[in-house]
């Protein structure tokens, strides 16, 4: 699937990826690419490949076979480290290795060094930075709080805010409501919604379960399963009873909202 736009850079370009592990296809035939600034949601259900193929695009899986550019550096003759720190990842994961007797600015300030805790002493230009990511977020006022003893959702924005501070190019937000109540998880989808707006917002790529999440700043969407591409466009035409009732298993409706998000309803068994 292309995505090229007019003087755009493609910031993923993938190209044939398979990928086996003990002897297990788990992606073929992934041909996918990605422009600056065209925000992706990617969908399917449990065990579809969307772990694996985000770890192949940040550079932790290797291909058996087929080739991957990201942000112009072709993976096997670039320097993987280097670049992974111009990708940023959130995940509901992370909280569990974030250290709670942290503040959140010194959390923030990790996301430098793409570390989990504080190793040395940040300049003044740093610490504008990080303050000025935990506003961006909506999160100005829990700078000072130890991350332990905020709420999940508060937690989240301060994960957010870690991985904006370094300016990635791609943010990489991996089921990022995951564990959040029903308000927390709308404030925090407001907040993407914000960001997605920002001219210095990064190229986002979220992964999700849930097509409420999806909100009007996706301008694709890509759905596997079973390893492979299901389908994949604009929401509109991605979105849709039948390919979200292959992609589960299950007898779905698609309906779009007033807000331009969709809302998906299962259908009883005849």
């Amino acid at each position: 699937m292309k995505d090229n736009r007019d003087k755009s850079p493609v910031v993923v370009e993938l190209s044939g990826i398979r990928l086996v592990r003990n002897r297990v296809e788990i992606l073929r035939g992934i041909t996918w690419s990605i422009a600056a600034g065209r925000h992706w949601a990617l969908l399917g259900a449990n065990g579809a490949g969307k772990t694996s193929l985000l770890r192949v695009i940040a550079g932790y899986a290797a291909p058996t076979a087929g080739s991957v550019r990201v942000l112009g550096e072709k993976f096997g003759a670039c320097d993987l480290r280097r670049l992974r720190r111009a990708i940023g990842w959130v995940s509901h994961s992370l909280e569990q290795r974030v250290r709670g007797e942290d503040s959140a600015l010194e959390t923030v300030l990790s996301g430098f060094d793409a570390s989990f805790g504080i190793y040395r002493e940040f300049g003044p230009e740093e610490r504008r930075a990080a303050e000025r990511a935990l506003s961006t977020v909506g999160a100005a006022q829990v700078a000072s709080r130890l991350t332990g003893r905020l709420s999940q959702g508060e937690r989240q924005r301060v994960i957010l805010a870690r991985a904006l501070v370094g300016r990635p190019r791609l943010l990489i937000l991996d089921e990022p409501c995951l564990g959040l109540d029903p308000a927390a998880r709308a404030d925090f989808l407001a907040d993407l919604a914000r960001l997605a707006e920002s001219p210095r917002c990064p190229t986002l790529l979220l992964v999700t379960h849930h097509i409420e999440e999806i909100g009007p700043w996706v301008k694709r969407v890509l759905v596997l399963q079973d390893g492979v591409i299901l389908a994949a466009g604009r929401p509109s035409e991605v979105l849709t009873s039948s390919v979200l009732s292959s992609a589960f298993g299950r007898t779905f409706s698609v309906e779009e909202a007033a807000d331009g998000g969709f809302r998906l309803r299962r259908e009883p068994s005849a």
